[in-house]
């Protein structure tokens, strides 16, 4: 046996899969505004991601309208401000730029004039989207977006929320207007946090496309090692100049194997599993690997 298969990782940070259901819901909770960005010891790896994606692929992963242009100066200034009073042994203000003492990198606000979010990017493992008001609800008006769960950042840039999640299942009928009518109403004293998942067959964070052919040699034997678990914590907060919603997603990945030592949670998300409609596995891109999972965890759990 090897030594990775021998090692077990550490527990999951998050498991919005424990209480074993799989129904479409908001699932929205209070932010702390301090807990606004999370720091772990992979923010230089990730960082170093983020910073190869700008260079290579970078109209992939920022873009921005014309209209964009307060709200991202905004989310930088908050991002700036937050960084130096909650995280002041990890970034500094320096002349004409911020410090970041995990990466040893000097960046100058001015050379990020033209991109806001940009710097916000380069700074924290999250990434950003901006939401904006329009005739027709809420739009996506600019974004860095380098840790993409399957979606592109060019199809989706100046759509509103119904047709950015239009591929949902349920979503039309089930949380179009509730989440039309909470973009509308969230306070500014009232940030918000929530957190998905689903399954992949690669660790990779820069995931814009599905992928092209499933892997069908992975079965109950091999999921934990073949299969990861991606979670995203997502944070809402209505910006208090430009009136606009900032939309934050920091991804966590992690082996399916994380669940070898956790039996409940290993039970949690196999209910899940089990209790998401057949649509809903299909927009996960489960179904080639549902059975697989499902074995992997019952073995797990014992059951």
């Amino acid at each position: 046996m090897t030594e990775k298969a021998q090692t077990t990782p550490p527990p999951p940070v998050y498991a919005p899969y424990a209480d074993g259901r799989g129904q479409l819901a908001m699932g929205l909770m209070a932010l702390d505004p301090g807990q606004w960005v999370e720091i772990d010891g992979n923010l230089p790896t990730q960082l170093a991601i983020k910073r190869e994606l700008l260079q290579a692929r970078r109209d992939e992963v920022l873009a921005a309208l014309p209209e964009s242009r307060a709200g991202a100066v905004e989310t930088r200034d908050l991002l700036l401000a937050h960084l130096i009073e909650r995280f002041p042994e990890r970034y500094r203000l320096i002349p004409a730029g911020i410090e970041n003492r995990m990466t040893d990198e000097n960046l100058a606000i001015a050379g990020f004039a033209d991109a806001p979010l940009e710097l916000a990017g380069r700074l924290v493992q999250e990434d950003f989207c901006l939401m904006q008001a329009g005739e027709g609800g809420y739009r996506l008006v600019a974004a860095c977006l380098c840790f993409p769960s399957r979606w592109r950042l060019d199809d989706k840039l100046g759509q509103p929320l119904r047709s950015i999640h239009g591929p949902v299942p349920h979503y039309a009928e089930r949380l179009a207007r509730p989440v039309d009518n909470f973009f509308t109403l969230i306070k500014l004293d009232k940030p918000v946090w929530r957190v998905n998942w689903t399954v992949h067959d690669t660790p990779t964070l820069f995931q814009p496309d599905p992928p092209a052919v499933a892997a069908h040699d992975i079965d109950a034997a091999n999921a934990g090692d073949r299969l990861w678990v991606r979670v995203e914590r997502q944070t809402l907060r209505r910006l208090p100049i430009s009136g606009d919603v900032l939309f934050t997603i920091r991804t966590y990945v992690d082996p399916l194997r994380a669940l070898a030592a956790q039996p409940a949670l290993a039970r949690g998300l196999a209910a899940t599993v089990r209790d998401l409609p057949l649509d809903s596995v299909r927009y996960k891109n489960l179904l080639a690997y549902r059975d697989a999972v499902l074995g992997y965890l019952d073995g797990v759990a014992g059951l």
